[in-house]
């Protein structure tokens, strides 16, 4: 194994790509499967380079100038050049002055000037230039202009002469060839930085606890649905009276997994109909754009539809009620099964089409995170339709039936308030979130992480039955509110929605497209990689405004249970232990691509998700 030159911290001159230009660097870190460097430029930029393009600044010593010396020579060389050739020729012959020089380029510069005038009205349509005459009233004779075309024809006689040949051999002037050469060069560097941000290099920050946590997860993950869902079984489900084991048999029933199985397959019969637009995603590493059937609201309707056929024949949905521990095992297993078929179909996968956080090397931590950025079954897209279909329209269905469960457990006409505000808190978000399907495909869940465990059990188990925890909780610990109470609720929902949605779309609009006249009025700081950082709206009262609408939601969601106990509210505690790795994690990856242009939008924006608290 070749052993590297520069070490780590060491500051050097790095050629940037595409040219034959060398800036001041520092190497950060070396890869010893590619035999790359990655340097970090003054202005935060970080580019993985070869080593024979990268130069110690020892080697840049500056030239001594040759001017003094060579010119001399050279004018010498040049006086005996010419007299060799023309020694009868007079002295004023062999020198040419500033005035006679001036003069000989007035001379073209006037002859280009006849040339304009004269040649289009030679070369133009005949019949107006006669029909000119004769308005004139002057004689169509054609001598004055035959006279003046010999004249610009005889001054540039030269040029045209040098244009022909030019043309006739596909030739062209070494300034012409030159500004060719230099737009080619600021062509290609661009370029070449693409194609830098191609190569797909190995995952060296490892998060969840690199391979040992990953590990972990795979087991504490479904340990803690299970353990919340007995919990809400239990009449005292508080966090100290840990609830008993079921049988492991009582756990699965086959009706149970072919249910599940059957709602997945219908939701995929959905996603495949021909309604909707088609849309294409962000710029891939590797430039390619995928594209996407936007049917997301669509499947929401017709679910409903099949939902409401199987209510008009008597089929009682807090069926899900009663087996729920055995629906959320069922897609348990589904998620670990799809998770294994995820990660075998990676291995044959192309380099470009690895997901940059999962391509470690470490089977655990590429299983748990995802091996392959964009899993697709011709254009069928797995981890898209995880993310929206299943799992989210699920956690609706889930919802009535726990409304439905309480109605008949209570022998209630009607469902609670609590009940009520619960259902269409949740049932608003799912609909905003389907209604602006198109928006998913900015996060980091698509552009970013690969499909692995952590996504599909997240779209299928966890959003489902967690999320569903409020309603849950509900059915066998009733809570009463009064009206004013659940007015108060509904304006902290809707504050909070209003932020959530506002700020997506200020971000989904302005990624798509900046020049858009309506975001007239944002400012913004310009990065290196093209891209803005909003600094005004909503992105400058803090950085993540999307992130306190949905805190502010996930609090209004839980309220409704009261305050007996705790377990209501773990979704809250849980979503801002999830926000707030998520903003460490976006935080990192920003400065790393933004480099100064991403510290001074920290300068300008100081507050990470709560305003003058965090």
């Amino acid at each position: 194994m070749p052993s590297r030159k520069f070490a780590d911290g060491e500051v050097v001159m790095g050629r940037w790509p595409g040219s034959v230009l060398y800036y001041e660097v520092q190497v950060t870190s070396y890869d010893d499967v590619a035999h790359l460097y990655t340097v970090k430029y003054k202005d935060g930029t970080e580019l993985a380079l070869k080593e024979s393009d990268i130069r110690s600044q020892s080697s840049f010593k500056p030239r001594k100038s040759q001017s003094s010396s060579s010119s001399p020579s050279r004018r010498s060389s040049s006086r005996s050049r010419s007299r060799s050739r023309s020694p009868g020729r007079p002295a004023k012959g062999r020198r040419r002055s500033a005035s006679q020089s001036r003069e000989q380029k007035e001379d073209k510069k006037r002859a280009i000037q006849e040339a304009s005038v004269v040649l289009p009205v030679l070369v133009g349509d005949k019949l107006s230039e006669n029909n000119t005459k004769r308005y004139n009233g002057e004689p169509e004779s054609t001598e004055k202009n035959d006279t003046s075309r010999i004249i610009v024809e005889q001054k540039l006689k030269p040029d045209l002469e040098v244009k022909r040949v030019l043309e006739q051999y596909s030739l062209r002037s070494r300034k012409d060839e030159k500004k060719k050469e230099e737009i080619y060069s600021e062509k290609k560097v661009f370029a070449t930085v693409k194609t830098i941000e191609k190569v797909p290099s190995k995952t060296k920050e490892l998060e969840f606890g690199g391979r040992i946590g990953t590990f972990l997860l795979l087991f504490l993950l479904p340990a803690t649905v299970f353990y919340l869902l007995l919990m809400c079984k239990q009449d005292d489900p508080s966090l100290m009276n840990f609830p008993p084991l079921p049988a492991l048999e009582s756990l699965w029933e086959t009706r149970v997994f072919g249910i599940f199985l059957l709602w997945f397959l219908l939701q995929v019969l959905f996603s495949l109909l021909p309604i909707g637009k088609v849309v294409e995603g962000l710029p891939l590493a590797s430039g390619k754009k995928l594209q996407y059937r936007i049917n997301g609201f669509y499947a929401f309707i017709f679910s409903a539809a099949a939902v409401g056929i199987l209510l008009y024949f008597q089929f009682e949905l807090h069926y899900l009620y009663d087996h729920f521990m055995q629906f959320a095992v069922s897609a348990v297993v589904f998620s670990l099964a799809l998770s294994i078929y995820l990660y075998i179909r990676s291995l044959k996968a192309p380099e470009e089409e690895l997901a940059p956080g999962g391509n470690s090397g470490y089977f655990i931590y590429d299983f748990f995170t995802g091996h392959e950025l964009n899993p697709r079954i011709g254009s069928f897209d797995l981890k898209y339709f995880c993310e929206l279909r299943p799992g989210l329209i699920g956690w609706v269905v889930i919802n009535l039936a726990m409304l439905l469960a309480e109605m008949k457990i209570h022998n209630l006409s009607s469902p609670s308030l609590s009940m009520m505000l619960v259902n269409g808190f949740q049932l608003l978000y799912v609909v905003d979130a389907l209604w602006n399907e198109e928006a998913v495909l900015t996060t980091m869940d698509i552009t970013h992480d690969g499909f692995g465990f952590m996504l599909a059990f997240g779209d299928l188990v966890w959003v489902p039955f967690l999320y569903s925890l409020q309603a849950f909780y509900l059915v066998g610990h009733p809570t009463v509110i009064s009206w004013p109470v659940a007015a108060a609720i509904t304006v902290l929902n809707c504050i909070g929605y209003y932020i959530f949605r506002s700020a997506n779309s200020q971000k989904n609009n302005f990624r798509r497209n900046p020049a858009d006249p309506k975001l007239a009025n944002l400012q913004f700081i310009s990065t290196a990689t093209g891209k803005g950082l909003l600094v005004t709206g909503w992105w400058g009262f803090v950085r993540h405004p999307n992130y306190l609408g949905d805190i502010i939601m996930a609090l209004a969601w839980s309220l409704p249970c009261g305050f007996n106990h705790i377990l209501p509210y773990f979704y809250v505690i849980y979503f801002i232990c999830l926000l707030v790795h998520r903003e460490a994690r976006d935080e990192h990856h920003c400065k790393q691509k933004y480099g100064l242009a991403w510290e001074r939008y920290c300068q300008r924006v100081p507050y990470r998700i709560f305003p003058y608290i965090y």
